[in-house]
């Protein structure tokens, strides 16, 4: 197939590989984005595994608790200016307190839902906030979580709400505690609790790729299985909370700073403003051009 320019540089994005290596890569596999980043990382070309998501639509993040129950939620915008308007922050708040109160299951639930305040559902709320703001927005995400009395919420929002990560620790107390381990998911981002949290496929393959790029560095068959699970212990690392050095201090690892607090990591959920979201094309510029118009 025919490897195009917004390919390759999704690919670049992706591994922080070459461009002409990206090319060769979506050459030798037919154009499969997946496929080129293992490729990439086999022949040892990929800078990082992780597969960032470009973030796109602007937005916010938004915290809300009420007893034993809170939510996290993002809602998103056309300008990063409306995040800063008073209407947009009262809807983040009357949203998440629906939210809490009715606990509903997705987002399609939600909207048909109707507002205890107004008698309104959620959708049309929603509309009414365009007609008053002038952008379009839309509640993205949720994430509804609940505890008893002897565990605590972790609350951290960054820059404002660009980043919103909401804990759930069992056996303490101590909000404090939450709230580090929160900052540390915003500022790291790990996708999983523990190792047992990974699934067995997802570790397999690793493993297979790490074979291969060993392989490829000439490294003799003999060793190359210790040197597979060596590595794997660093993608345990990148990709497990409990697994990673504390950010606040990066001497112990995270599961040593919550267990030394007599507490365990039930939940979290990280939301990040537009993660896999396509953001139009558009500098700054024409952003407040667009936004003087209005």
């Amino acid at each position: 197939m025919a490897i195009t320019a917004k390919m390759v540089k999704e690919l670049r994005e992706k591994t922080g590989a070459g461009m002409m290596d990206c090319k060769k890569a979506l050459q030798e596999t037919d154009g499969n984005l997946d496929a080129a980043v293992d490729y990439l990382r086999e022949k040892g070309l990929s800078k990082a595994a992780k597969k960032a998501d470009r973030i796109a639509a602007e937005g916010s993040a938004y915290i809300q608790t009420e007893g034993n129950t809170a939510v996290l939620l993002e809602v998103n915008c056309e300008t990063d200016f409306v995040t800063k308007n008073d209407q947009f922050k009262d809807l983040l708040s009357e949203l998440a307190t629906h939210l809490l109160a009715q606990k509903p299951e997705t987002v399609e639930e939600a909207l048909q839902q109707t507002m205890e305040a107004t008698g309104e559902t959620i959708e049309n709320h929603i509309k009414a906030a365009v007609a008053k703001i002038g952008e379009k927005l839309s509640l993205r995400r949720f994430t509804v979580l609940t505890k008893t009395d002897n565990d605590t919420f972790g609350e951290y929002l960054h820059m404002g709400g660009r980043i919103g990560v909401l804990t759930l620790l069992e056996g303490t107390t101590d909000q404090e505690t939450a709230k580090d381990v929160a900052m540390h998911i915003a500022a790291v981002n790990p996708r999983y609790i523990s190792r047992e949290d990974v699934a067995e496929e997802e570790v397999n393959h690793e493993r297979e790729v790490l074979k291969a790029q060993a392989l490829n560095e000439g490294k003799p068959e003999k060793i190359v299985e210790k040197m597979v699970e060596g590595r794997l212990g660093k993608f345990f690392e990148e990709i497990c909370l409990l697994e990673q050095s504390f950010v606040k201090d990066p001497d112990q690892k995270v599961k040593k700073f919550v267990a030394d607090k007599g507490a365990s990591v039930k939940a979290f959920v990280r939301y990040e403003v537009g993660e896999g979201m396509e953001k139009r094309e558009e500098n700054f510029a024409d952003e407040v051009m667009n936004q003087i118009k209005k």
